[in-house]
Formats: C-alpha cells, structure tokens, sequence
C-alpha cells in the first residue's frame, strides 16, 4: 500500500486529497495546513489525520502532493525531498528558477521523483492533439478569469499565464530567441494583466495574454500550422482541427474539412495524481518533471524581467 499525503489544502489542496482518497492501493495517511480548522475540516471529508506540521511526516510517507503557496515550495519539497518522498509540487515548481534548480538537483540526488502540476497537460482536449501538431508556426493564447484572492502572492504570469507557456514549450521545437512583455497591476499589487510576445529560434511565434480580472472565464489556445489549424478551448474541454485538402480540379480552391471533439466526463486532477502514483511506483519520470517545469519558469522570469525593465 502506498503512503500518501497532501500538504497545504486550501480549495485545490482538498482535491488532490479527494483524488488519493479515491484511489485503489493508495493509503491517505494525513492531510497537512496550518490552519488546524482547514486540516481538520478536509480530514473528515477525506477520512485522514489532520496535521499542521510537515515535520510530523517523516517517516510515515512514501509521496506528498504539496499545494501551499508558490511561496512556500521551495522550504517544504526541501523538507521532503531530503527525507526522500516523492512529491507532486502544483505550478508553478518554485518562486523561482533557481530554486527550482535546487530542487531538481536535490530529487536527483535522492533518487526522488518530482513531478509539477501543470494540469492542461492532463486536459485530454490537449493530449489528443498528440499526431496532430507538429510544426507550429503561430500560436495564440487567451486565459481569462475573475479576479479571486488566492494565488495573488505571484502575478498573473505565474499565476495563469504558466499553464500556457508550459503547452507551447511542448510543442514548439526551438529555443526561445526572444521575448516582449507588457502588463499592468490592477487589484492587487502585482502585475494582474499581461500579454507576451514569444519568438523561438525556428520561426514560431506565440502570442499569449492572461488577466485575472476579466469578467468572464476563458481558457482558449490556438495553432497554425501549415494546412492545419486548431482551436482547444480548455475549459470546454473541445478541439476543432480545420484541414485544408486540395480541390479535385487545380483551378479550383482547396477544401477546408473539419473534425470536432469533446471530452465532457474528463477528470484531469485524478489522471494528473494517477500518474503521479505510477511513476512512483514504476520509478519512470513523470510527464512534467522538475527540469520541464524549470525551462518553463525560466521563460516566465525572461517575460517578468521585460516587464520590470519598462
């Protein structure tokens, strides 16, 4: 049986725990958080102990998913690391790349696996887009939500933008050559709206804007790529792939035949920790892992330095 806990668990805290509780072979042995109210209260829903220490861990875990403030990553997948559990760490890995850094080399060291949690990798509108993006050349990217307190310790681009960035560096084959960024505080006082301009070395370019202080919700990406064009809209789970096939007769236009798909009863949390509890057990690295996850917040320290430097 693996031993497992969650640490920090606030409103997405609860569902990881809610995920490992439901998993078979898996054992919920505590749930962690400061606030002894929220620990005990989640403990109950879930059936699991109520800690509000870390340290108190030690020794009765085999993996941890840790879902505190991106503020507080770094300190705590320390903490389990060196007493070496694997962890599942939410988006972004750390507040920085550097301290990401460290934690990769810590993992290693200690033959731990730690995986991040960028959740639209798991979004299964993206994972069937696998066979069917393969050279982008124009990306585009909108993610807009009302604004909510939580998460407002980092700016939008660590806070939102991160899940995009992290989709585009998977599928763009080249280096980031060069990057522009424009963003504005609005209700908090870091940067709550921002749009980003990303060049890669193989002539692809991404266009991407995140605010959180939208009056709607939207969550849309889009490809182009040559005779192929695809829209994912995440929250909606769906994707529509336009083909372009050439006419019978030459002088004619081509043909633009469209595909739709929907994935309504898709639960990318559970298939995010159900990978997370198979690379545990089988020792493969995880989809996303530290290094992946480091690349990403690099780009997005390149984007906030733009924005610093205006």
């Amino acid at each position: 049986m693996l031993r497992a806990a969650v640490v920090g668990v606030g409103y997405l805290g609860a569902f990881h725990a809610q995920k490992y509780a439901s998993l078979d072979g898996v054992d919920l042995v505590a749930v962690v958080d400061r606030d002894a109210a929220r620990a005990d209260e989640v403990g109950r829903q879930v059936g699991a102990p109520a800690l509000t220490d870390v340290a108190e861990l030690r020794g009765k875990v085999d993996c941890v998913s840790l879902a505190v403030p991106t503020t507080a990553h770094h300190a705590i997948a320390v903490q389990l690391l060196r007493d070496r559990v694997d962890v599942l760490v939410e988006k972004p890995i750390t507040s920085s790349a550097q301290q990401g850094r460290e934690l990769v080399e810590l993992a290693s060291a200690n033959d731990c696996i730690l995986q991040v949690g960028h959740l639209e990798r798991f979004n299964p509108a993206i994972r069937s887009l696998a066979g069917v993006i393969a050279h982008p050349r124009f990306i585009e990217c909108h993610r807009l939500a009302p604004f909510v307190e939580r998460g407002t310790e980092v700016d939008v681009i660590l806070d939102l933008m991160i899940h995009d960035l992290d989709i585009i560096l998977s599928v763009v084959d080249g280096e980031v050559e060069s990057v522009e960024a424009v963003g504005v505080p609005v209700l908090s006082d870091k940067v709550d709206i921002a749009n980003a301009r990303i060049r890669f070395s193989n002539g692809a370019i991404a266009n991407v804007t995140a605010s959180r202080v939208a009056l709607k919700r939207e969550r849309k990406i889009r490809f182009f790529q040559s005779d192929t064009y695809v829209a994912v809209d995440y929250g909606e789970r769906s994707v529509r792939i336009f083909r372009k096939r050439a006419a019978q007769d030459p002088d004619a236009m081509p043909h633009i035949d469209m595909e739709e798909e929907k994935f309504d009863d898709a639960d990318p949390l559970f298939d995010e920790v159900e990978a997370f509890v198979r690379s545990v057990r089988t020792r493969e690295q995880p989809l996303v892992d530290g290094a992946t996850a480091v690349r990403v917040l690099e780009v997005a320290e390149r984007l906030r330095d733009t924005l610093e430097s205006e």
